[in-house]
């Protein structure tokens, strides 16, 4: 994985995201050198989904309201079933990550969190991939859909599942280390 400090990279989540979708990345990126908050709707700590219970919590580092994009150079957001859902009816969660699109930063996103892509709008016109069931949902969007481990597109980074994770990781430190992806058009 490319050396990625002196980065900053914020994971959007609430309680219900896909245990190693954030926590892989959160380790990895660190390792690479970034620095890594992660961020959510209210402060303490949230719980993860893992395989078909409950897993294991995870501190937040800044809520909704004290982060800002301005502040980070990517966003990454994980995937599961319930985090998405619960994110996508939140604006203040929609803002956060439009603020990232607007201003050129990687955004990143696994599984079922190009829900979030298709909320946003970010997903229409753009090459990216998902969890299969969400394929439809992506399409309608206006999302041009692949099955592939990961897919970028001028700084956007999907991937389908946690099989994918290290590919997703190793894309998305690519894509933080070029920066910011001037040639991209605003959702």
């Amino acid at each position: 994985m490319q050396n990625i400090s002196g980065k900053r990279v914020a994971i959007l989540a609430t309680n219900g995201f896909e245990q190693s979708e954030l926590e892989v990345p959160l380790k990895k990126l660190r390792e690479a050198g970034a620095e890594v908050d992660v961020v959510s709707l209210e402060s303490g700590k949230i719980k993860g989904w893992s395989h078909k219970d409950w897993g294991c919590e995870v501190p937040v580092d800044k809520t909704l309201d004290q982060a800002r994009a301005d502040d980070y150079d990517a966003i990454i957001l994980p995937g599961g079933v319930i985090n998405p859902d619960l994110l996508r009816v939140e604006t203040k969660a929609l803002d956060f990550i439009k603020a990232f699109w607007s201003a050129k930063k990687v955004v990143g996103a696994i599984c079922h969190a190009p829900w979030l892509l298709a909320e946003t709008g970010i997903a229409r016109g753009r090459r990216l991939t998902s969890y299969k069931s969400i394929k439809t949902d992506v399409i309608n969007a206006g999302g041009l859909w692949e099955d592939t481990k990961v897919v970028a597109d001028q700084g956007l980074v999907t991937s389908r599942n946690p099989g994918d994770l290290d590919a997703f990781c190793d894309k998305l430190a690519e894509e933080i280390r070029e920066g910011l992806h001037e040639d991209r058009a605003a959702a």
